[in-house]
């Protein structure tokens, strides 16, 4: 596997210099509009990204974060099936490529890939912005109407980020029906309530279609969380840029991009015994770590220092992580 580290320093290095020219006013507008619809709960039959200004703003403060999301799915996907690596990518409403450099961070090699948008101003940027990366100048990015009607060729990795937000509910089900001619379909959105239930939308219309819960969940029967009461997400960190700060007024170098995702597969398949589903809590001699388990249940467990290598693995745990590590990690 390649690592997304690197990757994201060639990303932030491609990035650098995008909004010279753009006031950064209009920048700062741009983003909290896109904020406004990401996070929202309008979907709309048009592009988000409607201009330039618009996918500048988008890609400077959005793309780091998304590829983070995006690549922390997909690492776990990875750890479900090891040794594979997709031979095809289909990405849907990719905007400027985030989930595709993920990809090709995620798994050595080249490809042929297809970005699928609608907004041929964010095609053209990331068009642009993949000249960067030797493994994407390959890439075809082609407009098309995401959505209900929307053909996807068979391939064996389709992913689907923070798009099913812009869409109807109708819209959303055909896309994700369309996916289906996939081996493996990854699918990641906002980590919040409505973005999580999105997901779970996702995930059951992808189980009824014959495919199989790699991750995050540990099983492919229904989600334990009582509806209403909580929601699944998890965390990516991500260096902040001088627009993040502008726009949220932060001083720290960093924000946790907060995601909820489901990779499911019709491959051959070992999904983690227990996902750690919220931040561990570190106490003097023992790790509280909440986990998601494979017979359908939510459970505290308690690891102590009697718990040898295991209670060394719990301190070094993180939220999102399989339990136990899968071995190697």
């Amino acid at each position: 596997m390649n690592a997304p580290e690197s990757a994201a320093d060639s990303l932030r290095a491609a990035l650098a210099g995008l909004l010279d020219g753009l006031p950064s006013r209009q920048a700062a507008q741009a983003v909290e509009r896109l904020i406004t619809v990401y996070r929202g709960r309008t979907p709309t039959d048009a592009p988000v990204l409607r201009d330039r200004a618009d996918v500048a703003a988008y890609a400077a403060y959005r793309m780091p974060a998304t590829f983070a999301a995006v690549s922390a799915a997909l690492a776990a996907f990875a750890d479900a099936v090891p040794g594979w690596a997709p031979r095809t990518h289909v990405d849907v409403g990719g905007g400027t490529g985030a989930a595709t450099w993920a990809v090709s961070a995620t798994w050595d090699g080249t490809r042929p890939v297809t970005v699928l948008d609608w907004a041929e101003p964010a095609l053209a940027l990331g068009r642009e912005l993949a000249a960067a990366r030797p493994e994407l100048r390959d890439a075809r990015w082609q407009r098309a109407r995401i959505g209900s009607g929307l053909g996807i060729d068979a391939a064996d990795l389709v992913t689907v980020s923070y798009v099913l937000g812009e869409l109807t509910e109708s819209a959303r089900a055909g896309l994700l029906d369309a996916a289906t001619a996939a081996q493996t379909v990854v699918v990641v959105e906002p980590g919040t309530p409505d973005g999580y239930t999105r997901v779970l939308a996702a995930r059951a219309q992808l189980i009824a279609a014959g495919f199989r819960i790699a991750a995050p969940c540990p099983h492919s029967a229904g989600c334990p969380i009582v509806p209403g009461s909580d929601w699944c997400h998890f965390a990516a960190r991500v260096s902040r840029s001088s627009l993040h700060r502008q726009v949220k007024g932060g001083s720290l170098p960093y924000e946790d991009e907060k995601f909820s995702y489901v990779a499911a597969t019709r491959l051959p398949a070992a999904p983690a015994p227990a996902r750690v589903v919220r931040k561990p809590q570190i106490r003097k001699g023992q790790v509280l770590l909440d986990l998601c388990e494979a017979d359908e249940q939510l459970r505290r467990t308690t690891v102590t220092k009697r718990h040898g290598d295991l209670y060394k693995a719990a301190r070094d745990a993180a939220w999102g992580d399989a339990w136990p590590p899968y071995d190697g990690e």
